[in-house]
C-alpha cells in the first residue's frame, strides 16, 4: 500500500481493485435501488425533488437493508482500516454515509465541481471519501472527474481548466476510490440508458460533528456484537453526554473515549 499512500498525499486520491466480490456488490445495489424509493419519497414529499434526483443519504437509517453495515463490517476487517487510520495519524468516525445513482442524461447537484469539506483544511487530515464502485465506471456512463493535485490548492479551479487537467476514475464493480476530501471532483454525464450507482462514505476525526446521530440511530441491542473497530467508525466512541450521569463516567465508559484524538 506504499504507491496507495504516495498517490493519496500528491494525486489526492488512489484506487483499491477488486475489493469487494461481485455478488456482494449486487446485494449492495440492489439495496440501495430500494433505500433510492424510500428517499425518493421523502424528498418529493418536502418540496426537494429538483436538486436531489438520483441522490441517497444515510442509508444506514434504512435498517431492512444490513448490506451497509457489512461494507464497514469488512472495511474494519481489512488493511484499508489501517491505511485510513495512518492518514488520519490516529482515529476517525463515519462523517457520513449516502449514495449516487447517477441516473441516464440526468445529472443531480453532484455532476457541479465541488469538494467535501467547506472549507479549506491545508495539510491537516481533516476528512477522508471512500466510494465505492456498485457499477463499472466508463467514461460512458459519467465516471467521476478528479483534478490531480487539488487537494492542495484552496480555490475552485475554472470550468477550463478542471474538465481540461482532471482524470477520470474509470474501474470495475467492486473497486473502492479513496481521496482527499479536499480535492476538487464532479460527476460525470451518463450518456447510456443505464444509471450508474456508487456508495459514497465520509471519515472525519472524531472530534467532527457528523451529519447523522448514527450511533443512536443504529441503537444499542446489537452493540455487543459489532467489533471495537465498527463501533468507534459509527461513532459510539465519540458520542456527547445529554446529563450528568452519562457524563461522570469511567475512562471506559465515558461518550467520549480517551485517545480519540491521538
Amino acid at each position: 500500500m506504499k504507491e496507495n499512500a504516495i498517490e493519496l498525499k500528491e494525486k489526492g486520491f488512489t484506487m483499491f481493485p477488486s475489493f469487494f466480490d461481485e455478488a456482494f456488490m449486487a446485494e449492495v445495489s440492489s439495496s440501495v435501488d430500494r433505500s433510492y424509493q424510500l428517499c425518493r419519497s421523502i424528498q418529493i414529499r418536502n418540496g426537494i425533488s429538483e436538486v436531489t434526483d438520483g441522490t441517497v443519504h444515510h442509508l444506514l437509517l434504512d435498517k431492512d437493508e444490513p448490506a451497509y453495515l457489512e461494507i464497514l463490517h469488512r472495511v474494519c476487517q481489512s488493511d484499508i482500516y489501517s491505511f485510513i487510520k495512518e492518514f488520519f495519524n490516529g482515529n476517525f468516525i463515519l462523517n457520513t454515509y449516502g449514495g449516487v445513482i447517477n441516473l441516464p442524461s440526468k445529472p443531480s447537484y453532484v455532476a457541479n465541481i465541488h469538494k467535501d469539506i467547506r472549507f479549506f483544511s491545508e495539510d491537516f487530515p481533516f476528512m477522508i471519501n471512500l466510494l465505492i464502485m456498485l457499477d463499472d465506471f466508463t467514461l460512458e456512463n459519467g465516471a467521476t472527474y478528479f483534478l490531480s493535485g487539488s487537494h492542495k490548492k484552496k480555490d475552485k479551479p475554472s470550468d477550463e481548466e478542471f474538465y481540461s487537467k482532471a482524470d477520470r476514475a474509470v474501474g470495475k464493480r467492486g473497486n473502492i476510490i479513496l481521496f482527499n476530501s479536499n480535492l476538487w471532483h464532479a460527476a460525470g454525464l451518463n450518456k447510456t440508458n443505464i444509471s450508474r450507482r456508487a456508495i459514497t462514505i465520509n471519515l472525519s476525526k472524531p472530534f467532527f460533528k457528523q451529519q447523522m446521530d448514527y450511533s443512536r440511530s443504529i441503537g444499542y441491542e446489537k452493540v455487543e456484537v459489532m467489533s471495537n473497530e465498527l463501533k468507534q467508525i459509527l461513532g459510539y466512541y465519540s458520542r456527547t453526554p445529554t446529563n450528568l450521569d452519562e457524563w461522570y463516567q469511567k475512562p471506559e465508559n465515558r461518550f467520549y473515549r480517551p485517545g480519540q484524538d491521538q
